[in-house]
Parts: C-alpha cells; sequence; structure tokens
C-alpha cells in the first residue's frame, strides 16, 4: 500500500497599508499611551483594532436602521395578510 503525504502551508499575505496623517485631542492621544504601554501594543496595531472594532460597531447600527426602515415598508402588507388567514381560520 502507497501512502501520498499532503503538506500544506498557510501563508498570511501582508496587505498593503495606507498611510494615515491623524490628528488627535491631547487626551485621546495620552489615554491612547497609556494603554499601549501597558498593552505592550503598538500605538499602530492599537489604532488599527480600535477603529475595526468602530467599523463594525457602525456597520451594525446602520444595519439596525435599515432593518428598521424596510420592517416599516413592509408593516401594512403583513397586517393585510395577517387578517386574510384570520378570516381563512375563522371559516374553517
Amino acid at each position: 500500500m502507497q501512502y501520498i503525504l499532503y503538506i500544506y502551508t498557510f501563508i498570511k499575505i501582508k496587505k498593503a497599508m495606507k498611510t494615515l496623517s491623524l490628528k488627535l485631542d491631547d487626551e485621546i492621544y495620552d489615554e491612547a499611551e497609556k494603554i499601549t504601554s501597558k498593552l505592550k501594543l503598538a500605538r499602530n496595531r492599537y489604532i488599527n483594532e480600535a477603529v475595526s472594532v468602530y467599523n463594525l460597531f457602525n456597520k451594525r447600527r446602520l444595519l439596525k436602521k435599515q432593518l428598521e426602515k424596510e420592517s416599516k415598508l413592509t408593516r401594512k402588507d403583513a397586517l393585510e395578510i395577517l387578517h386574510e388567514f384570520e378570516k381563512l381560520m375563522d371559516e374553517a
């Protein structure tokens, strides 16, 4: 019997990064510096992670608004369908 050994190598491909000039309020900068030093985390990594979390928060907030809007648009139709089902149940 012959065995074939497959070796898979996973390589994390670095994505190109964008350079950004950023102005922070002194208080925000000072607090970020304290936290990054305690976490032993590069300032750049800390800001990247913070923006990532904030993006996720805002995506969910936008989705919630969209769902509320679409729900209001379909509410009338849904109530009409419900009344039709109730009529059918009463007739049965």
